[in-house]
């Protein structure tokens, strides 16, 4: 056994390169791929806090945000969203989640682990609430903390946040708000919107590889931080320790915490600067014109989109009612097997109910709408079809 292994690792690495048009990762355009393969350097040398200051500069253009506390995390968006709540939650302070789909489940579950008293309010996948249903559930709770997804990838939906921040405010609670689908696809304004801690995840809209997110904390977090009377669970999340790392702390001198992935900032950084050079204003309003010409397509092929109210379907991923009689995973096989395409079925919740595509960053264009939904023609004339 351990001869033929050695025999396989010894063959030439080979990777499909096929359309990554599920809810991520997407795909990586070559200058981002050409980035990550510059040459390794010292996680400690200048050249690299050069790029990390970059880095920063351009999430807070990402984030439209001043804080200096804004930095990238070492890991996935679920890094991220450890590091929010680690670090701004202690065992016993209350929690509030916004739960429409798997991303507030998560969120909640986080909490608990950590010894927060969680509650939430529920909207059916799909759903939304409203900032009466949001001021309720404050006024009862009184958390630390409100969680909501402004992008529910799992669902589809693009959730509203005008007035949410303030609202937060009023009840001495900070907003955390999750843009890891939505982030460069659709307007978000973190100090103009109130948000008090923000983040992202690099493989979605970004187009670079999975593996950093990034973050920001406004002053009111940083002040919830520091008066904290417990060390964060997590020393690898610690923020006191990130934030000197990333040079956000105005400290004359930068400690060893952990060795960040260079290459990765590499892809960061160029990810970055591809989305400045369009600017936000012009990815928002590609990547809602190309949604509107897709879900005109998905109707006119005879599919159903699963989020009605067309004011808050997410731009980025778009969930399609999964097609009666038909097996989705037959369906996302056969894409996969013949057009050489991603597309995935529904997560958590949505599970079994819709199938999911995402066309973000340099994804998002008509040709590859195009090419889904005759992908998706092609799978509805060819998989089996259930007479019940």
């Amino acid at each position: 056994m351990s001869q033929s292994i050695i025999v396989l690792i010894l063959e030439a690495l080979k990777v499909p390169d096929r359309y990554m048009f599920g809810p991520g990762p997407s795909n990586v355009p070559p200058r981002i791929l050409e980035a990550g393969a510059r040459p390794v350097i010292g996680h400690m040398h200048p050249e690299i806090f050069e790029i990390m200051s970059d880095i920063k500069s351009g999430i807070q253009y990402l984030f439209q945000t001043q804080n200096k506390m804004t930095f990238a995390v070492s890991g996935t968006g679920h890094s991220a969203m450890e590091c929010a709540i680690f670090n701004t939650v202690e065992p016993g302070d209350s929690v509030l989640t916004a739960v429409n789909g798997i991303w507030g489940e998560r969120a909640a579950e986080m909490a608990e682990r950590i010894g927060g008293r969680v509650n939430a309010i529920v909207a059916p996948p799909g759903g939304i609430f409203t900032n009466e249903d949001i001021e309720k559930a404050l006024s009862k709770h009184r958390p630390a903390l409100f969680f909501l997804a402004h992008g529910e990838s799992s669902t589809g939906v693009l959730h509203p946040l005008d007035g949410i921040g303030q609202l937060c405010h009023k009840y001495n609670c900070l907003f955390l708000v999750d843009s890891v689908a939505s982030m460069g696809g659709s307007p978000l304004h973190m100090d103009q919107q109130e948000i008090d801690i923000l983040y992202t995840g690099s493989q979605k809209v970004l187009n670079a590889p999975p593996g950093t997110a990034p973050i920001s904390f406004s002053e009111r977090a940083c002040r919830k931080i520091s008066s904290r009377k417990t060390k964060p669970l997590s020393f690898f999340l610690d923020f006191n320790w990130l934030t000197n790392y990333w040079g956000c702390d105005d400290k004359p001198t930068r400690v060893y915490h952990h060795t960040g992935p260079v290459t990765a900032f590499y892809s960061l950084r160029e990810s970055l600067a591809v989305l400045c050079e369009e600017g936000l204003e012009a990815s928002w309003e590609r990547h809602r014109t190309v949604a509107e010409y897709f879900h005109a397509g998905l109707e006119n092929i005879g599919l159903k989109l699963f989020v009605k109210d067309k004011q808050v379907r997410l731009p980025t991923v778009t969930t399609i009612i999964a097609p009666h009689g038909y097996d989705w995973k037959e369906i996302t096989s056969y894409i996969m097997r013949t057009h050489n395409l991603e597309i995935s079925g529904g997560l958590g919740p949505s599970a079994g109910l819709v199938l999911r595509v995402g066309l973000m960053g340099c994804n998002s264009s008509r040709t590859n709408v195009d090419m889904v939904l005759s992908a998706l023609t092609d799978a509805l004339q060819h998989c089996h079809r259930s007479k019940v």
